[in-house]
């Protein structure tokens, strides 16, 4: 069973950077396509991101393009969001997410870690 613990989040102002972490256990990522998803107040889910684990390919939403950028440990098992330029708006519950060659869908989720962002 793939686990997902993400941490980093916090309460920052606008033009601040977090990095966020995804640490992975139960097992290795190497079949996993990884994701980042974020949900603010009053909206719905958001895809930011995904990296395909064996080869590194990186996808990133428009949104977040120029700001966010994922990368990844194997050696630790860890995804990171690393997001610059905050804004107010990129305030919501941060989630990663994975799901192997086998799914089409995202099926492991991580418990979230909360990013505000004041102005």
């Amino acid at each position: 069973q793939l686990q997902l613990v993400e941490s980093g989040g916090g309460s920052v102002q606008a033009g601040a950077s977090l990095r966020l972490s995804c640490a992975a256990s139960g097992r290795t990522l190497g079949t996993y396509t990884m994701g980042w998803f974020r949900q603010g107040p009053g909206k719905e889910r958001e895809f930011l991101g995904r990296i395909v684990w064996s080869f590194g390919g990186i996808f990133y939403a428009d949104s977040v393009k120029g700001r966010f950028a994922i990368s990844r440990d194997n050696a630790k098992n860890t995804m990171y969001l690393q997001m610059n330029s905050l804004k107010p708006e990129d305030t919501a519950v941060y989630h990663c997410a994975g799901r192997d060659a086998d799914y089409s869908e995202f099926r492991y989720w991580g418990q979230g870690t909360q990013v505000t962002v004041s102005s």
